[in-house]
């Protein structure tokens, strides 16, 4: 059970370690500066360079086929080096990662691409002190990737689905990935088809209409139009014994439509 733990690692690894290498070449982070300050506390001098470095793409580059690099020889050779190399690429990573979670809160880890640009949280850190572990356990397996593949046995396919879900339960890149794969299939919002009858449903089982539903003085909207993503939705209301209009804007986006309302009231006579 010892050794099909410690082979299962190595799989895991390599497979961690070939999908980091994936998403830094193909999945770009949107350009950002870095800030001096943090919440009006100076960023350590050391931690701004390592940020600036991390979101040069040369260096993101070159970062994923180091890993791509290996992964794949984690894959076709058992020599120790590489998986020191491996277990010391962890560890630095894991200390990376803490660091930025206590001194840049504003940052992302980049260890995904441009799928980790959301800051650092507690799930980030704690998958790479378990890579880091991982690394550690691996020294002492016997087989190369290749071969566990070649022959998976009952207990490394257990050992490695129940890893691969806590890897997927520790990831918050997994839903930022499912976010731009949906937002990539549908037509932007401004020239997405949105039949007024979607905007009326949206609307009705909103918090701002049950919040502003007592306030209404008609069923009957005194106006209706769409500018880009938005259509908005003019109704009469009284306010404090005043005239006043409610207009809605609810988005007209695929998915999660957001509303917001502002109530305008009439000025005295």
């Amino acid at each position: 059970m010892v050794t099909a733990f410690q082979n299962t690692q190595v799989l895991l690894l390599a497979a961690v370690l070939l999908a980091a290498c994936l998403a830094k070449l193909t999945v770009r982070e949107q350009a950002a500066g870095a800030p001096d300050h943090v919440h009006g506390v100076p960023v350590p001098a050391g931690l701004a360079r390592l940020t600036a470095l991390r979101r040069n793409r040369g260096m993101t580059v070159g970062l994923g086929l180091g890993e791509g690099v290996l992964g794949l020889a984690l894959l076709v050779t058992s020599h120790l080096s590489v998986r020191l190399a491996t277990t010391m690429a962890f560890a630095a990573a894991a200390w990376v990662v803490g660091e930025l979670r206590v001194r840049r809160p504003d940052a992302g880890c980049g260890c995904f691409g441009g799928l980790s640009a959301k800051r650092v949280g507690r799930r980030s850190v704690l998958r790479a002190v378990l890579f880091t572990g991982a690394g550690v356990a691996s020294l002492g397996a016997p087989l190369t990737g290749v071969d566990v593949l070649r022959d998976v046995q009952v207990q490394v396919g257990l050992v490695f689905t129940v890893e691969l879900a806590l890897f997927a339960a520790l990831s918050p890149e997994l839903s930022e990935l499912l976010e731009r794969c949906r937002a990539s299939a549908d037509p932007p919002c401004e020239r997405r088809r949105s039949p007024i009858a979607e905007t009326y449903a949206t609307l009705h089982r909103s918090a701002a209409w049950a919040e502003h539903e007592n306030l209404i003085a008609s069923a009957v909207p005194l106006d209706v139009w769409r500018e880009g993503c938005w259509r908005f939705v003019v109704y009469p209301a009284r306010v404090d014994g005043r005239d006043a209009e409610i207009v809605f804007a609810v988005s007209t986006a695929a998915h999660d439509r957001p509303v917001r309302a502002a109530v305008v009231v009439s000025a005295p006579v």
